[in-house]
């Protein structure tokens, strides 16, 4: 793999506000955008106003109809092109993610593959938009069942996964004939930028997709949210965040998609193959520096083969190589932010303070950048706050059960319920589990499940609705159904 330089790249990431096809300023000074491995500037980027989101919408409105009438074929075929681009800049996408957000390159590069096959999946879901047609029961008539596009919608997109989260949201929304407007996070937007000038190369009608970029989040939200020409809410960040999202959303009863906070058990019984849920439970948790929704956030292992698993769990962790995404070797990189260390660092010296123990790692690293080791710790009780709130750092922490009973309500404690991980030999156990672990997704002896194909989403406060899958593109679409007389009377 060639990476682009650094300065060579970023000059070719578009920093201005995407709105009806053209780059415009933001009317509000803009902001800095940060490398999370060294603190320093990489770029500054448009900061909208709400006058400005609302300018972006009416771009939507006003392409949302000739969009609508394009044949799928036509759309499909755009959503084909951006993939194609975007498999040709790979090596620049990731990087520009890598000096964004922080993850290492070939983490990266892994998102880029992920996140392209939306465009892929959604260019194959837009021709096969079907209805049907039969005779009512009755006789008296034939019914004519359709699929229409929503209209315009508004994206929120998060910072840990830049590319794919927009490409999730997007190419459904084009697949379908919705217009968008989409507002990436602050902290890393760079990204989303890149992909809509690909989209934009790759042919896609002005208005169509239209990006907002600011840092008065609420302020630029909640006037697009209210105005009752938008159809569609998409959100994916954090429960507290979607539940008032969700109440602004009631106003006019837009249709929403929500995909929000995790906790996940990782469910390790005594039959396991250790050395595959020691493999599992690496890619489970420290992919993404444990800054996912999908991570392993409660490492549930059967007391008999607790000590064996976690010193082999520890002696992975041990070999981590901590740095700067870029460089090469590096497994960890920094976190988002600092306040995102600050939040590890609590949960941690709070379990600790309440009987747990470290095995590995456990401290915040001084100096540039906003790092945290790799930790491993054992002893973790339901009673610690890192037992029940959301961790998103690299911290594996290990508590034990005694039998199946336990493991499941051990599992099932929590207001989450996006994703759960189970390892056991025992086929029936297994089949059992799917059954009674309350998650929207589980991995049965694997630890990655991520997949276009898949419904991605949860239950409980972990959010409503699916993204990807064919469930991913009748998020955009309404149902009409159609009476007409029988023919035949």
């Amino acid at each position: 793999m060639t990476y682009p330089n650094e300065a060579e790249l970023l000059a070719k990431v578009p920093t201005q506000l995407f709105i009806g096809g053209e780059w415009v300023d933001g009317d509000e000074p803009a902001f800095a955008v940060n490398d999370p491995a060294t603190g320093e500037e990489l770029t500054k980027v448009a900061n909208a106003t709400p006058e400005q989101g609302i300018k972006a919408l009416d771009a939507a409105v006003a392409a949302q109809d000739d969009f609508a009438k394009m044949p799928a074929r036509q759309r499909a075929e755009i959503l084909r092109k951006a993939w194609e681009i975007l498999m040709e800049r790979r090596d620049e996408m990731a990087m520009l993610m890598t000096l964004e957000m922080g993850k290492p390159l070939a983490e990266a590069q892994g998102e880029v593959n992920y996140g392209g096959e939306f465009l892929r999946w959604f260019a194959e879901e837009a021709v096969r938009v079907n209805g049907r047609y039969g005779q009512t029961p009755e006789g008296n008539g034939q019914m004519i069942v359709s699929k229409h596009p929503l209209g315009p919608c508004f994206l929120i997109t998060p910072w840990n996964f830049p590319l794919a989260m927009a490409t999730r949201k997007i190419a459904p929304a084009i697949a379908a004939g919705c217009t968008c407007v989409v507002k990436p996070a602050s902290l890393t937007p760079l990204t989303t930028l890149f992909m809509v000038k690909i989209l934009e190369e790759a042919g896609l009608p002005k208005g169509v997709v239209n990006v907002v970029t600011t840092r008065n989040t609420g302020g630029v939200s909640s006037p697009i949210i209210a105005d009752r020409r938008l159809r569609k809410l998409s959100f994916t960040g954090s429960t507290g965040v979607g539940q008032k999202l969700m109440q602004e959303a009631t106003q006019n009863v837009l249709r929403t998609s929500m995909e929000l906070g995790g906790n996940a058990p990782f469910v390790v019984f005594e039959d396991a193959d250790l050395d595959k849920a020691v493999d599992g439970v690496i890619a489970a948790k420290f992919r993404n520096i444990g800054q996912a929704c999908t991570a392993a956030n409660r490492v549930l292992v059967h007391e008999s083969i607790a000590d064996e698993f976690t010193q082999k769990v520890a002696d992975v962790v041990k070999g981590y190589k901590l740095g700067r995404g870029t460089e090469e070797g590096v497994t960890i990189g920094p976190l988002v932010e600092q306040k995102a260390v600050d939040k590890v660092a609590e949960l941690v010296d709070d379990a600790v303070a309440n009987g747990a123990e470290i095995v590995v790692g456990g401290k915040r690293v001084e100096g540039p950048g906003s790092f945290y080791e790799a930790t491993v710790l054992k002893n973790v009780t339901p009673e610690h706050k890192i037992f029940n709130e959301e961790i998103f750092g690299p911290v594996l922490p290990i508590v034990t059960f005694k039998d199946e009973d336990e493991a499941v309500r051990l599992a099932n404690d929590t207001e989450y319920g996006l994703m759960s991980y189970v390892f056991t030999e025992d086929f029936k156990r297994g089949q059992r589990m799917i059954d009674l672990l309350e998650t929207g997704m589980m991995g049965l002896n694997v630890g990655v499940l991520s997949n276009a194909a898949a419904p991605f989403g949860g239950v409980k406060m972990s959010g409503i609705g699916r993204e990807g899958s064919h469930e991913g593109i009748e998020e955009y679409l309404y149902t009409k159904y159609t009476m007409t007389p029988n023919p035949f009377a």
